[in-house]
């Protein structure tokens, strides 16, 4: 089993920032790719930003280009999300995500695991 850690949310003013935190702990052997997304209330969740283990490639949404960076720690297992410039629509419970999760070499496929989730607020 592999457990996502989430830290770093919390309320905020409108131009302010905030860092997240998500580590991965537990039966890893490899992790292709972590990301964020969020779900705002009585919306859909959504992508924020992804980030490869390998490579470092990065994908953003388009509403948090410019202002949002995703990076990680491959030692550590860990993804950061740096949001700068934040906005009222941003406020959402954000949700970190391990995606093709390999337990072992064995394991080719690997699975996808989820955060429990950290609120952001953003007031205006």
């Amino acid at each position: 089993q592999v457990q996502l850690v989430e830290s770093g949310g919390g309320l905020v003013q409108a131009g302010g920032s905030l860092r997240l935190s998500c580590a991965a702990s537990g039966s890893i052997f490899s992790i292709n790719a972590m990301g964020w997304y969020r779900q705002a209330p009585g919306k859909q969740r959504e992508l924020v930003a992804t980030i490869t283990t390998i490579g470092g490639s990065a994908n953003y949404a388009d509403s948090v280009k410019g202002r949002f960076t995703i990076s990680r720690d491959n030692a550590k297992n860990t993804v950061y999300l740096q949001m700068n410039s934040l906005k009222p629509e941003d406020t959402a419970v954000y949700y970190c995500n391990a995606d093709r999760v390999r337990s072992s070499w064995a394991d080719k496929a690997g699975w996808s695991y989820w955060g429990q989730g950290t609120q952001v607020t953003v007031s205006s």
